[in-house]
């Protein structure tokens, strides 16, 4: 165990902690920025699912249950060299260009398929926990609503829909920090990102331990900061269910007095 000990380069781990290399910092924020926008294409992705689902046409729900099938159904890592590298193949153009210029921000086009596979996949199961926050609002709710003379949008933006965010918030929010931990997936399409810059000390110098005992802090503090200020998020949105709970018996009382011919009770 001591001899073990020894051989760590406890210099070389300590400056993989607290690095105050700018190429590790750009690296850093890599990570951080494809886990958000990916994690929101992803939740955007997953309500478009939800509703195509739920349409009346049946193409939209075949197409719906298709992609969640493959997504789901097949490794992230392979969905991501699909992408990358098939997609062009398949479509025989080049679907991501060599690098993308958003205003002054420039992107790879490893970054844009990256961020394009982590969404895809992403929304498949966004969708289902959507889904599942829909389905766990009383359906009662939404009959009630419309039989008072809401229109189902109405209803489901002011009825339904605040009452499952507050039950799937806490599993988006786990979605996140896994998103995070994926993002060391792009290394292998050549994605500069945490994991990649772990890889390239490591095939440097050859001390895994150091450069991976590094990186897997870093990927600590970030998921840890996530889950603070998940925890803030959780506790606004339980105060909030508190402070709401006398209107939506106020509500409740009205849609029951009208639905039982009775004038409503001012509130």
């Amino acid at each position: 165990m001591l001899a073990a000990a020894s051989r760590i380069d406890w210099p070389l781990l300590l400056q993989r902690i607290v690095n105050t290399h700018e190429i590790f910092w750009s690296a850093l924020f890599t990570t951080v920025y494809i886990s958000i926008l990916s994690e929101v294409l992803g939740i955007a992705l997953g309500i478009v699912t939800v509703m195509a689902s739920r349409s009346r046409l049946l193409i939209l729900r075949a197409v719906a249950w298709v992609y969640r099938l493959l997504m789901r159904g097949t490794p992230a890592i392979v969905q991501i060299f699909f992408i990358y590298y098939g997609a062009n193949l398949l479509l025989g153009f080049n679907l991501f260009p060599a690098q993308l210029n958003i205003g002054p921000v420039a992107l790879s086009g490893a970054v844009v398929a990256g961020i394009a596979a982590l969404a895809l996949n992403e929304g498949a199961y966004m969708s289902e926990i959507i889904r599942g926050g829909l389905e766990s609002v009383d359906s009662g709710q939404l009959e009630a609503a419309l039989a008072v003379g809401m229109t189902r949008r109405q209803a489901m933006r002011r009825i339904v829909a605040p009452q499952a965010a507050r039950v799937i918030t806490p599993t988006v929010g786990n979605q996140y920090n896994y998103m995070i931990k994926a993002t060391s997936l792009l290394s292998f399409i050549g994605v500069y990102e945490l994991f990649e810059d772990a890889e390239v000390g490591y095939s440097a110098t050859f001390r895994p331990v150091e450069y991976f005992i590094g990186v897997a802090f870093w990927y600590l503090v970030l998921t840890t900061v996530w889950g603070l200020i998940q925890v803030q998020i959780e506790r606004k949105l339980g105060a909030s269910e508190l402070a709401s709970t006398s209107e939506r018996r106020s509500w409740g009382r009205v849609l029951m007095e009208v639905l039982g011919g009775k004038k409503p009770a001012s509130t």
